[in-house]
């Protein structure tokens, strides 16, 4: 135990000495000191990045569990006078975070949502954290101002579809990999890598035929409609939504790539929870095509299959009516 206090008084006098100079080298010998005197714990670590990341020496205290969700643990703590969220996993997870962190630093692009801003991520050999800004959330706020601010985060656009990295989507791979086409780019890297997974999860033989078939014959409902490559959250339904205390619209827990705004859009009707009021903004805002009643069935069906992989159930039977639904469509 007194070599553990020691590494951390170490730690401490070290740090306090950061500076917007202060180089990764220095990091380095940083670790190495402390890993001679005494083991870092998690949130030694933890602390030790922050402090790197926001340049500001303190001492990180009430730490507190949080609702993390069904994938990860998570933790709020207050570093000297800042609050933080921290999302805890396996250390195998830490490239899922550092995905996210990219990610939400990607939605920062949008002004008009709140998106926390991330602090820093890595692993200890036992543990991944992904450190971020902790919003004050729980208020009642605007639709409109929601609805509004998604239209005008999918007008950042790119010139091609997917990202610069993969990432995941619930704890499933998601790839990313760029193309100049939205067709083959949705049914390659969205919905054939889920029907495959499908089969190795025990998928009926009648469900992945169909969605054979569905690949093939997809491209008819894109007829007429060639959408932008617009910055997508990827995961928007309504449980990474809410509005802060004072009253701003915010969204997180991202799975960002570009793509057809519609995919966004079409997630919120999934599960429900966002209502009139957000859809008349975003219309009003940028309008939908009207052949968007039918498209986005084909991008729930990505989200549902994703659910069958990861939790088995009912929704294989769910996924085999949406693709009855947009075979009729397009045979």
């Amino acid at each position: 135990m007194e070599n553990v206090q020691a590494g951390c008084k170490i730690l401490s006098i070290l740090t306090c000495h950061y500076r917007p100079g202060f180089h990764g080298d220095d990091i380095v010998v940083l670790y190495a000191l402390c890993g001679r005197i005494g083991h870092m714990s998690l949130w030694q670590t933890i602390a030790a990045d922050i402090a790197v990341a926001t340049g500001a020496q303190a001492e990180l205290r009430q730490q507190g569990s949080v609702s993390g969700g069904c994938i990860n643990r998570a933790q709020r703590i207050r570093y000297g006078d800042a609050e933080y969220f921290v999302k805890l996993n396996d250390a195998d997870q830490a490239e899922m975070f550092a995905a996210e962190f990219e990610g939400l630093k990607a939605l920062q692009q949008c002004t008009a949502l709140r998106i926390p801003a991330p602090i820093c991520h890595g692993e200890d050999g036992q543990s991944a954290y992904l450190v971020m800004e902790n919003l004050d959330l729980g208020g009642r706020g605007n639709p409109v101002a929601l609805g509004e601010g998604l239209a005008a985060m999918h007008r950042i656009t790119q010139d091609r579809y997917g990202w610069h990295r993969d990432n995941t989507i619930g704890s499933t791979p998601q790839v990313n990999t760029l193309s100049d086409d939205w067709i083959a780019f949705y049914r390659d890297r969205r919905l054939r890598f889920q029907l495959e997974l499908a089969a190795r999860n025990g998928a009926g033989s009648r469900l992945l035929s169909q969605g054979e078939q569905l690949l093939a014959g997809f491209h008819v409902l894109f007829d007429n409609y060639t959408p932008e490559a617009s910055l997508l959250h990827g995961d928007l339904w309504s449980g990474n939504y809410a509005y802060t205390t004072s009253g701003e619209p915010a969204i997180f827990d991202p799975a960002v790539y570009y793509g057809d705004r519609e995919a966004d859009l079409a997630m919120t009707e999934l599960f429900g929870g966002f209502g009139r009021e957000f859809y008349s903004a975003y219309e009003n805002a940028w309008p939908l095509d009207p052949g968007y009643r039918v498209r986005k069935t084909l991008y729930n069906l990505y989200h549902i299959l994703n659910h069958f992989n990861l939790f088995g159930g009912g929704y294989a039977g769910q996924a085999q009516g949406m693709i009855d639904a947009l075979l009729s469509e397009v045979q």
